[in-house]
């Protein structure tokens, strides 16, 4: 299978396994939050898929490879089972929050929540386009180089920092407050990887602690 028809089939996927985490445990397919989200979600992540495909199938290809079972390390294997069930969860517990209407969260703080989702996918895309290295699993690919442009003049894990973003407006999006603790329960995961990463930047590739000492802040500036 070529490496632009699994990504349609991931995509396909994961629209139906989202769908499912969504509506059956909230009891409901009119649930307007969960369908606003979801358009928000994929509205921008198959045009970034498309672009990858059209500019830069070599990033495709590494963004593929993703999960628990494509890192080599097994700590990040931990990590990453850590952030997928965060994840679920994040989904899951709203769609209770919406069937046992546990949280009463106004219009704004909904359309709040897809605004941070929407950021985060921007933020993505311009990670992809600065940095063709962004691979899904930790590690440093043969003639690899320090991204010291874009996104990465700012923060030095800028696409965290999106997925940051994800992971707060998702519940927000969803309608449930609830929801905001799955998210805040991914957070250790999120920074271990994060540090984890960071180690291996710091043995593996040239420059990166000259980078380090240039941009000082991890994930958000002046605060981490």
């Amino acid at each position: 299978m070529s490496v632009n028809a699994k990504a349609w089939v991931g995509i396909g996927l994961l629209a139906v396994a989202m769908g499912l985490l969504l509506f059956l445990p909230a009891g409901a397919i009119r649930w307007w939050e969960a369908w606003i989200y979801l358009g928000v979600f994929f509205g921008a992540s198959i045009p970034i898929t498309i672009y990858l495909m059209r500019h830069d199938p070599a990033l495709l290809e590494r963004r593929l490879a993703a999960g628990p079972i494509a890192e080599k390390e097994p700590a990040q294997k931990v990590i990453m089972l850590m952030a997928s069930f965060g994840f679920i969860a994040t989904l899951v517990v709203p769609a209770l929050d919406y069937r046992y209407s546990w949280s009463a969260v106004p219009t704004y703080v909904v359309l709040l929540g897809d605004a941070l989702a929407a950021l985060c996918f921007a933020i993505t895309f311009l990670v992809y386009k600065e940095n063709t290295f962004t691979s899904a699993t930790i590690e440093v690919a043969q003639d690899q180089w320090v991204v010291s442009t874009g996104p990465y003049a700012i923060v030095r894990h800028p696409l965290y920092a999106g997925g940051l973003l994800l992971f707060i407006g998702t519940p927000l999006a969803l309608g449930s407050y609830w929801g905001l603790v799955a998210s805040i329960a991914v957070l250790p995961a999120l920074l271990w990887r994060l540090l984890d990463e960071e180690r291996l930047l710091y043995r593996d590739l040239p420059g990166y602690a000259e980078y380090c000492d240039k941009v000082r802040w991890r994930l958000i500036p002046r605060v981490f």
